[in-house]
């Protein structure tokens, strides 16, 4: 196996989104053996990658993800890093909270925090979407799995969780901040799981307790920081999906007669336009695996314990699949339906059995719920800078996405979520 000499995380680093998925156009292929953060890592891009990279033959989660990424992202002993029996029990309660009943009363919370929104927005001035959304979801979270969070408390948690995932790519001081974040966050997650186990049994427990009384595969109980641990990963994630609400504001802002069409609340045009705001716009730029054996591919050698990487940006705007990738087109929705390898927003493959994110139903719920308030409430976005900082990890409207003069002008329909 030739030797790697020179390590590329620097221009992976200056070019997140894209990088991958340029070295495999020029060098065309799907796939191609690189050095970052100093270890051999297998780079893959494109539906047929991304069956393999989810294949539980070839690929494993266990000791994959970077140490920076489990001391802030994901959480150390998390299911991102599980494969296997002891992956599947937790994916279960996980998958367990995507039932109608279940998301029904999440979107009734975000209802009560857009309601919120209606009254005190219109006198913010000019303020940043992003950081406006970040507390409604935050908190509308926590309240759906049971956890209540005083009017005090809410900005400190809001702040914790919205470092976890904005600060863990950044270098510097910004990373730190993650970890002490990642640190806060689940010391104070910890005693609300000691509280809720020191409760009595109810007929009708909340996903708090469940998740508090969850269990390995030898059957014993999680320590309470890693079931803190989990209760995060139910909560960080709703959190992030506000990239994705400033996503579809953008979208509308650029594309005005896509706001107008959404006002007409046509929930098939509703469906396909957020589809494709996933698509379009970069979340996270890639999944990491770890191969669980040697094998070849396309004349590959990968390594047993080799690092992988999938290019999740990428293989939304592969156009071997996707015509015309680089526009918005949210029509294409209305008549294809992608694989679970084409389209890969927050990962690919099967949602049960597989590592395919569990939260796509509620990031789906609560980018629908958003729209439709930004869709009857009327608003300016000022001159700024929409450009997308693709640098940035999430990547984030240069400008940040600012809006002004707010006003509340179909309050009788505000927030019909459901």
């Amino acid at each position: 196996m030739p030797k790697l000499l020179f390590d590329h995380t620097l221009d992976l680093l200056a070019d997140p989104y894209r990088y991958i998925a340029r070295q495999c156009r020029r060098r065309q292929v799907d796939g191609f053996q690189d050095r970052l953060l100093g270890r051999r890592t297998l780079c893959l891009t494109g539906a047929r990658a991304a069956e393999l990279f989810y294949d539980a033959r070839y690929f494993e989660r266990r000791g994959a993800a970077p140490e920076p990424l489990q001391a802030t992202l994901f959480g150390k002993g998390a299911l991102q890093g599980l494969d296997g029996h002891a992956h599947r029990i937790r994916k279960t309660l996980f998958m367990s909270m995507m039932g109608p009943a279940s998301l029904a009363s999440l979107a009734s919370w975000l209802e009560l925090g857009w309601t919120q929104c209606a009254r005190q927005w219109p006198h913010h001035g000019r303020f940043s979407l992003y950081q406006a959304v970040q507390p409604v979801l935050a908190r509308a979270a926590c309240n759906w799995i049971g956890i209540s969070v005083s009017d005090e408390m809410l900005p400190r948690c809001t702040r914790w969780l919205v470092s976890m995932y904005d600060d863990a790519a950044s270098p510097g001081w910004r990373h730190l901040r993650a970890r002490w974040s990642r640190h806060r966050a689940e010391r104070w997650l910890t005693e609300v799981v000691r509280q809720a186990r020191a409760k009595p049994a109810t007929a009708s427990p909340s996903w708090l307790t469940m998740f508090s009384l969850l269990e390995d595969e030898q059957g014993r109980l999680l320590s309470p920081r890693l079931a803190a641990v989990e209760l995060l990963n139910v909560l960080r994630p709703l959190v992030a999906v506000a990239v994705f609400v400033v996503f579809a504001a953008h979208a509308m802002a650029l594309r005005p007669q896509w706001r107008a069409r959404l006002k007409d609340d046509d929930e098939r045009m509703l469906d396909a336009f957020v589809q494709e705001v996933r698509r379009h716009y970069p979340f996270f730029p890639m999944a990491v695996a770890r191969a669980r054996r040697s094998f070849q591919w396309e004349g590959l050698q990968i390594s047993k314990g080799q690092r992988a990487v999938l290019d999740l940006y990428g293989t939304n705007h592969d156009s071997r699949v996707w015509r015309h990738p680089e526009l918005f087109q949210p029509e294409r929705f209305l008549g294809q339906e992608p694989t679970a390898f084409q389209f890969i927003p927050q990962g690919g493959g099967q949602h049960l059995d597989g590592h395919r994110c569990p939260g796509e139903a509620p990031t789906v719920l609560i980018m629908k719920s958003a729209i439709r308030f930004l869709t009857w409430v009327e608003y300016s976005v000022p001159p700024q800078n929409l450009r997308i900082d693709l640098k940035r990890l999430p990547a984030l409207p240069v400008g940040g996405m600012e809006i002004e003069q707010v006003h509340v002008a179909l309050h009788e329909r505000l927030v019909q979520v459901a």
